[in-house]
């Protein structure tokens, strides 16, 4: 059973996905701590109904890396084995990155590289996907680097684009999709059954 330390800004839906992955069996991983750059993240609200330790680190009045150190300080007192975004609008720095090295993995609502990098986030990427014309769209967890959302890809999930879809529709399918990939992702680093190859992701066969 691995240890998971969710970071997350906003209301939540990714970490319940493996909240319930993790009560159900589902998954051979537990949610330990959830922390917030956001005092009224809902995420946080998630994580005391199930009993879960949650801290908001309030990142004003500091640098990045001076805010990223006291997470991490919350992060190694639990010996989390690996660190999941859902929905972490903060930027990490090098320091932090390197740190957790090829132990952090990233939900992203869009089938990258395409629709990712800075400012694409939320509703912007289902914007950004009704007006490019894609007849496709979907989401990816990918390991975290140096680069924004460029980081090797471990799972990816597509979901078609209506003729009718508004940024609502659309985002809310592509987060059905988000709460199915999350939980199996973690599952397979659970498993080690994930090994980097450079760019790419080789998921190892079962046993």
């Amino acid at each position: 059973m691995i240890k998971l330390a969710v970071l997350a800004s906003g209301e939540g839906t990714d970490l319940q996905s493996v909240i319930d992955a993790s009560e159900k069996n589902e998954i051979d991983a537990k949610v330990v701590v959830v922390i917030s750059d956001r005092e009224n993240a809902f995420a946080l609200e998630r994580a005391k109904k199930h009993k879960i330790d949650a801290y908001f680190v309030d990142p004003k009045n500091k640098t990045r890396e001076e805010h990223e150190k006291e997470v991490s300080e919350i992060i190694d007192n639990y010996n989390a084995d690996l660190i999941v975004l859902a929905g972490y609008l903060k930027m990490l720095t090098p320091y932090f990155i390197s740190k957790y090295r090829n132990k952090i993995i990233n939900i992203h609502p869009a089938l990258l590289p395409f629709f990712g990098g800075k400012g694409m986030y939320g509703g912007r990427v289902h914007k950004a996907v009704l007006d490019s014309g894609m007849k496709i769209s979907g989401c990816s967890v990918h390991f975290v680097d140096e680069s924004i959302d460029g980081g090797p890809i471990i799972i990816q999930k597509a979901v078609g684009v209506k003729d009718d879809d508004t940024v609502e529709t659309l985002a809310s399918r592509v987060l059905e999709q988000e709460h199915k990939i999350l939980p199996e992702a973690i599952q397979l680093f659970a498993e080690k059954r994930l090994r980097i190859e450079g760019k790419k992701v080789r998921v190892l066969p079962k046993g």
